[in-house]
């Protein structure tokens, strides 16, 4: 199984310009996939990572899964679309996932491309309390998409802060929401990839 389907140094000229995506992933959604792709083709992206945490910071009980379980669900979602990658990095590095390390860490592999972090606009409101949020706002731009129901004020005091705004679908799908359904015997149909879902039936997560 690839845990990172491509890697190595950026030697291009012009400039590549490449978002990543963080978060749990348990599971991986369309919603997750819907967001990528709105990024990916509003702001012209030639790459885009998915990232998923081995801990988020401000959710410490929001993963269930396995890493393994996480990272096979979505190489089996993104697989067939040359536009997105999935980087092992923050699982394999273990432990509380900040994303100034992970930032730092795709700054050493891409220091001459525009790197873009992507965000919910629900997150805005709690972006200073980001972990060496002025280191980070100096080392890449934020691209932030609006949630539903979770109505976004753009404006940020965090100094030297490039904040852009992605006009995306706006679907209301959280993974927490998709795992409560399992054990109901509810279906993740019309939620999820196929191949995600026969993944979840067979190795009989969420239950």
């Amino acid at each position: 199984m690839a845990l990172l389907r491509t890697q190595g140094l950026s030697t291009h000229f012009p400039l590549m310009k490449i978002g990543f995506l963080g978060g749990s992933f348990d599971p991986v959604h369309f919603g997750h996939l819907i967001a990528a792709q709105d990024v990916l083709e509003q702001f012209q992206l030639d790459r885009l990572f998915l990232v998923p945490a081995a801990q988020a910071p401000m959710k410490p009980k929001d993963v269930q899964s396995s890493t393994g379980a996480r990272l096979t669900m979505l190489n089996a979602a993104t697989e067939w679309d040359g536009r997105m990658e999935v980087s092992d990095y923050e699982l394999k590095k273990g432990g509380i996932s900040y994303t100034i390390d992970s930032v730092r860490h795709f700054k050493s592999l891409f220091p001459n491309d525009e790197l873009y972090w992507i965000i919910g606009g629900d997150q805005l409101p709690l972006l200073h309390k980001w972990k060496e949020i002025e280191e980070l706002a100096r080392l890449i731009d934020f691209i932030f998409m609006e949630r539903p129901k979770h109505p976004t004020k753009p404006h940020v005091e965090i100094p030297g802060l490039r904040l852009h705004r992605c006009d995306g679908h706006l679907i209301e799908i959280s993974s927490s929401e998709l795992r409560g359904r399992v054990p109901r015997g509810l279906s993740l149909h019309y939620f999820c990839p196929q191949k995600v879902i026969a993944y979840i039936e067979s190795n009989h997560l969420y239950r």
